[in-house]
């Protein structure tokens, strides 16, 4: 109950702090409407398993012992945030009156930024990796591992969902998006800062 109790708190905690995937989630949720956000966190969601997988599987311990290894991953989700952060930048204005959104982005690609965004994000590498070494019990049975990691992933997906219902919120959307460009500078700013920031660690 105690290691339960834990992971809840700890997963939470991570899952409302701001991050790569907050930021993701209000640009797609505030350029693009509230499908692109849900479907974006339905991407998350699934990043959360990816890092889940390979933590129970073994290779997480490579990860966290070989230096070299981590940080080709930070640097590849670094240039993928700066990329995105790029795309928001030249991105054109939306009207919050254009239903046809499958014109400006589709279903896959915002799970794909959402996925991405995750499964490349050391922040839930380093998450996930401490929840299994340092909070769950190696005699903790396979079958309760498995739930927590359904249980990170759910908490993710509950979150930012509700992050991009509030975001696409009509009312809220359409005096954001009268204010599109400057949104997109901050946002895009945001999430280039951030890739910068991983690259910045890895020179020091």
């Amino acid at each position: 109950m105690i290691e339960l109790f834990s992971i809840a708190t700890v997963t939470i905690l991570a899952v409302i702090s701001p991050g790569a995937d907050f930021a993701m989630i209000t640009r797609n949720s505030l350029i693009y409407g509230r499908k692109s956000g849900i479907y974006s966190s339905l991407g998350i969601s699934a990043g959360v398993l990816v890092h889940v997988f390979y933590t129970l599987v073994g290779i997480g311990v490579l990860i966290n012992q070989t230096p070299s290894f981590f940080a080709i991953i930070r640097i590849v989700g670094a240039l993928y945030l700066i990329y995105i952060g790029y795309n928001t930048f030249i991105s054109k204005d939306i009207s919050v009156d254009d239903d046809d959104k499958s014109e400006t982005i589709g279903n896959f690609d915002s799970f794909k930024n959402g996925f991405f965004t995750n499964a490349l994000n050391p922040k839930t590498t380093l998450f996930v990796l401490s929840v299994y070494t340092q909070i769950v019990s190696i005699s903790t049975p396979l079958y309760t591992q498995i739930l927590y990691g359904m249980f990170m992933s759910f908490s993710h997906l509950i979150w930012f969902s509700f992050v991009a219902y509030f975001l696409s919120n009509n009312k809220l959307r359409e005096a954001l998006l009268n204010k599109q460009k400057a949104i997109n500078i901050v946002i895009g700013i945001v999430l280039v800062m951030l890739g910068l920031w991983l690259i910045f660690l890895q020179l020091i």
